[in-house]
């Protein structure tokens, strides 16, 4: 997942990472460290992912698995929305099993490349 071209613009950036599936976890916060990122997790349950949302005041961004565990990550973008933090949705699913009110979320389709996953935060953080 890790590519060279990782946007410097994260350098200094807190992201909280929620994923499930643990090789994809670690490449995701491996390539946010590279870009002199800190990733904030990774967290692989919802409960997790709410909990470490409720905890930590300064975060800058999120990147959440649309579904953790069998369980979709709706809660934890509640959340997130009402405190204002950016966030990029990543799924294997197309585009009609995110709900409409969620829609206009940036999303990266599995499999994302760190790159694209790095070009996604990046425009996430410049639109915030």
């Amino acid at each position: 997942m890790t590519e060279a071209a990782t946007p410097a613009t994260l350098s200094g950036r807190r992201i909280l990472v929620a994923e499930d599936d643990y090789m994809i976890a670690e490449e995701i916060a491996e390539m946010l460290s590279d870009a002199g990122a800190e990733a904030l997790g990774p967290v692989p349950t919802v409960a997790d992912a709410i909990r470490l949302a409720a905890t930590k005041d300064c975060m800058d961004a999120a990147l959440l698995d649309v579904n953790l565990r069998g369980e979709t990550i709706w809660p934890v973008v509640d959340a997130l929305l009402a405190r204002g933090v950016p966030m990029v949705l990543t799924t294997g699913y197309d585009e009609d099993a995110i709900p409409r009110v969620y829609a206009h979320l940036p999303r990266c389709e599995k499999p994302a490349t760190g790159g694209a996953i790095a070009r996604a935060l990046v425009h996430t953080l410049a639109l915030a």
